[in-house]
């Protein structure tokens, strides 16, 4: 197996974004709270440090103020170091690179991070996919396969409004890829791409450099599409618990599959911990009349209030009479007394005044956006 201290991991902060405009309008995909006090981030970058790999670098592009807030020095994550460690960075990593249009030239901007690694394999993720991924097995896979890149994908049925967000793998019983769909209008069971890429760093280089002189920037359509018989390209499955974040209605899907005890256990595992930035705050409380049912309630909270089914963010305060039934409630947001707020997504700071009444539906939550008073 792979020595995983020569591994680099890269993850891409605004990837996706334009599936979650509501959310990303002003914070990176990175950014996106998850799960009552965690970042999307949190996921693919405690996969990475669980796995054994010391030295990662967040690709950003915009917007990114409240993630690098988020990350500091990357102590949580035990990236606070002197040789590796964490690294921000940002566009504009060289001259004569700006803006990125996709994935190759956003690696372009980076190119000289990449290249002073002395990693022997580069692991990419994007910040969309909620799992808690091992990547140890894949780096060994695709040691083993010979390939040159390997994908990362998982399998289900999605609609073809789904499908048009999507990568879809066609994968033979040897592991091969075969065949890349991007953004197809089909429906049914498929093989989705988890946005997640290894290969050797002298590879990539390779395909960096080429991509460069050639003005290619679309790693999916440009060398997995166009390429892809060219290259050694094998698929990964990956067969545990996952969800893509891909819109408003996923997002709630993923949040709420938290609640579930199993789906819990496996994607919080205290085997392989999914860290965050820690908070000093006081615990939770609970008035007397209070009701609280089948809900995951941060620190900070003060509920006089009835919560069930839903998710509260740290600092949340329900005032008394109001209800909350099947929502997410980020942090800091006030529903004050005798309010009504089902099937709905508060941002940040929302306040839901006195007698007011949201409700959405499970396909459709309404949402609230950041500091906004209904």
């Amino acid at each position: 197996m792979a020595s995983m201290a020569k591994v680099l991991g890269l993850i891409f902060a605004n990837m996706h974004e334009q599936t979650l405009p509501e959310l990303t309008k002003a914070r990176a995909m990175a950014s996106v709270p998850f799960g009552s006090k965690y970042r999307l981030i949190d996921f693919p970058l405690s996969g990475m440090v669980n796995s054994g790999i010391t030295q990662v670098g967040i690709i950003t592009k915009q917007n990114y103020y409240s993630l690098m807030n988020h990350l500091g020095m990357g102590s949580e994550w035990d990236l606070a170091r002197k040789t590796g460690g964490l690294h921000i960075l940002p566009p504009y990593g060289r001259e004569g690179t700006g803006i990125y249009r996709g994935r190759l030239e956003a690696l372009a901007g980076a190119a000289e991070f990449i290249r002073e690694s002395n990693a022997e394999y580069v692991v990419m993720a994007d910040s969309n996919v909620i799992a808690n991924m091992d990547m140890r097995p894949i780096v060994d896979f695709h040691e083993k396969s010979g390939a040159d890149i390997t994908c990362v994908y998982g399998s289900g049925v999605y609609s073809v409004e789904r499908a048009l967000t999507q990568t879809v793998l066609c994968v033979n019983e040897d592991n091969v890829v075969y065949d890349v769909l991007a953004r197809p209008a089909i429906s049914g069971e498929m093989n989705v791409a988890l946005n997640v890429y290894v290969m050797r760093r002298a590879f990539l280089d390779g395909l960096i450099r080429e991509s460069e002189c050639r003005s290619l920037y679309s790693f999916e359509t440009d060398i997995l599409q166009h390429k892809l018989h060219d290259y050694k390209v094998m698929g990964y499955k990956y067969d545990k618990y996952f969800e893509i974040i891909d819109s408003m209605k996923t997002y709630y899907k993923a949040t709420m599959d938290m609640k579930n005890r199993d789906i819990s256990r496996e994607v919080f595992s205290l085997d392989t911990p999914i860290y965050t930035k820690v908070r000093d705050v006081a615990p939770a409380k609970y008035g007397i009349d209070c009701s609280v049912k089948s809900s995951l309630i941060a620190d900070g909270c003060i509920i006089d209030g009835i919560v069930e089914n839903s998710v509260l963010f740290r600092g949340v305060k329900v005032g008394k009479g109001a209800v909350i039934k099947d929502s997410i409630v980020m942090q800091g947001a006030v529903i004050e007394e005798k309010a009504a707020f089902i099937n709905a997504i508060a941002d940040k700071d929302v306040t839901i005044t006195k007698n007011r009444t949201i409700t959405g539906s499970a396909d459709f939550p309404v949402y609230i956006s950041k500091g906004g008073v209904v």
